[in-house]
């Protein structure tokens, strides 16, 4: 297991999706795969920055990298407040904002939330077994 921890400033997505990128292409996910998840666990982190940090750019975030036989999991942690109401718009509203869960929801084949004391947990699991298919 690999663990980042980093603080809820913007400029750091970009060493959390070369992390990633780099711990999915040693799994030998399809580049399809990884581009998608890339761009769901950094939209995950910048939901965390808004929604739980509400743009405060000096709070913790945790990001473990799993891997187990069926294929690999990320948990995403914070301390903030949590979400009140965890979905995303219909997909026929046309405006900017709110498709990021949607396009989470597609890059994992399990999303998880789990609300803590303080702040949350996002659990995003892919399984190996869906080759190039979501």
């Amino acid at each position: 297991m690999k663990k980042l921890e980093f603080a809820s400033h913007p400029a750091n997505l970009g060493l959390v999706r070369n992390c990633v990128r780099q711990f999915l292409q040693e799994q030998g996910f399809p580049a399809r795969q990884i581009d998608l998840m890339v761009l769901g666990v950094d939209e995950a982190c910048t939901n965390i920055i808004r929604h739980a940090y509400h743009l405060a750019e000096d709070k913790l975030i945790t990001l473990s990298l799993q891997t187990y036989s069926g294929g690999v999991r990320f948990r995403l942690r914070d301390f903030g407040d949590q979400a009140e109401v965890v979905q995303g718009r219909p997909l026929d509203h046309v405006r900017p904002g709110g498709l990021g869960l949607h396009l989470i929801r597609h890059a994992f084949d399990q999303v998880d939330y789990q609300r803590k004391s303080r702040g949350t947990t996002l659990v995003l699991t892919k399984f190996k077994s869906n080759n190039g298919d979501s």
